[in-house]
């Protein structure tokens, strides 16, 4: 399996709008959570967060397939954040998640951090952020009974001076 990404162009986003629906859907008929799941945004709001300055939208194809998306965000200099990512249902598990952490992280050489949240309580989702170096940070907040949010961050330069 070849996975890579590529930069995302306008012409991607109605693309981009189907795959995050259709990866979304699960959580969002679990959750019922339709005002903070990305499997409900309009295809408008995610062609104002494509023309964000500081937004970057990404293609994820394994095997030149378009298999997923991503969505980073640059905060700061050497801050990035991961604001969604979405594998097809049908190709989620074959470890194409880990290996687009892996490529942004090779793309986005400056980066000193990485941040992220996700849904505690999707067990999946949390055991793979940990296993890329993720840890869990800040105050839980708690959606509604039985969704929580968790906020994760990866250090990945150390900001320690050498001698």
């Amino acid at each position: 399996m070849d996975i890579k990404i590529f930069k995302a162009s306008e012409d991607d986003v109605p693309l981009l709008h189907k795959m995050q629906i259709q990866s979304f859907k699960v959580l969002l008929n679990k959750y019922k959570d339709y005002d903070t799941n990305p499997g409900n945004e309009s295809i408008e709001k995610i062609i104002e967060r494509f023309n964000l300055p500081s937004s970057t939208y990404w293609l994820i194809k394994s095997d030149d397939i378009t298999v997923g998306g991503v969505r980073v965000t640059g905060k700061e200099e050497g801050k990035y954040r991961i604001n969604q990512i979405f594998i097809l249902p049908s190709e989620q598990g074959k470890g194409i998640g880990q290996e687009t952490f892996k490529l942004l992280e090779e793309y986005y050489k400056d980066a000193r951090s990485w941040e992220l949240d996700t849904i505690l309580e999707e067990r999946g989702n949390c055991y793979l952020y940990e296993k890329m170096g993720y840890k869990k940070t800040g105050p839980l907040m708690k959606i509604k009974e039985g969704m929580t949010i968790v906020n994760y961050e990866k250090q990945t330069i150390s900001n320690d001076i050498c001698n």
